[in-house]
């Protein structure tokens, strides 16, 4: 076992394997009994490492409801952070199974902390948006055109992307949590919504954090609207559907090339998820998907 884990007392170590990470996670316990998350990632991400780390001290110096950072430092084996350990049930599949206004009410306290964690500013310094999004735009339509796989109605995409990019200009940049959706959140033993798993953040336009929400409207449509809603405080500005459209509309195309190295199911996934956005959207006739509600309950 790694020697880390003798020089800082742990007294139990249990390997997590859930999760999209390549980081090495561990559920460790002290001999006082107080369990903590242990990350160790490779040493050549120390910068990359050393800034995630620091950006949460910052989100969790507001008050947001999360994995708490606790120590990061090097070892023999990389790059290690310690945080908190959350006692409790992944949001994913809780939620789901709760009273329709339990649902909603988890969503409108997801939408409020994303606005929360937007309220930290991007560096001054940083490439403004229209340039940056659409160098990634280029990128995934290249991958989706080199890719062996293509979906049934690919060209639907990628017709309202090219047809959409200008509402790219002048959009604004915050600090994103880069994953934001009921699979990186939990519900602890007291009810709380808790996020996790900050490994892919980001600096962004703060609606483009919501293409994840494909990923909670599958499962709990009244939670990806709480979501919404819960952000806006209701006062929604009717452009931000079309962006999300864009957004969303960027990300699937991507996810069939991501999908290849990870085998068929998931590539059969990504089918399915792209078929069920076309139905939401009405073949990107319609930026506002049917599965929103502004309907409180």
């Amino acid at each position: 076992m790694f020697r880390i884990f003798k020089e800082k007392s742990f007294t139990q170590i249990e390997p997590i394997n859930k999760g999209w990470s390549s980081d090495k996670k561990y559920c460790v316990t002290k001999a006082n009994g107080k369990k903590y998350l242990f990350r160790i990632s490779p040493l050549e991400k120390y910068e990359l490492k050393k800034h995630e780390y620091e950006m949460m001290q910052r989100v969790a110096s507001l008050g947001v409801p999360m994995c708490q950072p606790i120590e990061f430092g090097i070892c023999n084996e990389g790059v290690f952070s310690l945080q908190s350990w959350i006692e409790g049930f992944d949001a994913e599949e809780k939620i789901p199974d709760m009273p329709l206004s339990k649902q909603y009410q988890y969503g409108i306290k997801a939408g409020k902390i994303l606005k929360e964690i937007h309220s930290i500013p991007a560096p001054s310094t940083l490439e403004n948006w229209e340039t940056r999004f659409n160098r990634k735009i280029d990128r995934k339509l290249k991958a989706y055109s080199d890719c062996p796989f293509k979906y049934d109605q690919g060209e639907v995409f990628i017709k309202y992307i090219n047809a959409n990019r200008h509402l790219l200009k002048n959009r604004p940049q915050c600090y994103q949590h880069g994953d934001y959706h009921f699979g990186n959140m939990m519900i602890d033993n007291n009810g709380n919504l808790i996020i996790i798993d900050f490994n892919r953040n980001d600096f962004g336009d703060p609606w483009e954090e919501f293409n994840r929400i494909v990923w909670c409207a599958n499962k709990s449509t009244l939670f990806a609207s709480g979501i919404v809603n819960g952000y806006f405080n209701e006062d929604l500005p009717l452009e931000f559907w079309g962006l999300l459209a864009l957004y969303i509309a960027t990300n699937t195309i991507s996810s069939l090339p991501w999908a290849i190295p990870f085998g068929e199911n998931e590539i059969n996934s990504m089918r399915k998820q792209a078929k069920q956005v076309l139905h939401w959207y009405d073949n990107m006739n319609n930026p506002v998907p049917i599965w929103y509600s502004n309907e409180a309950l």
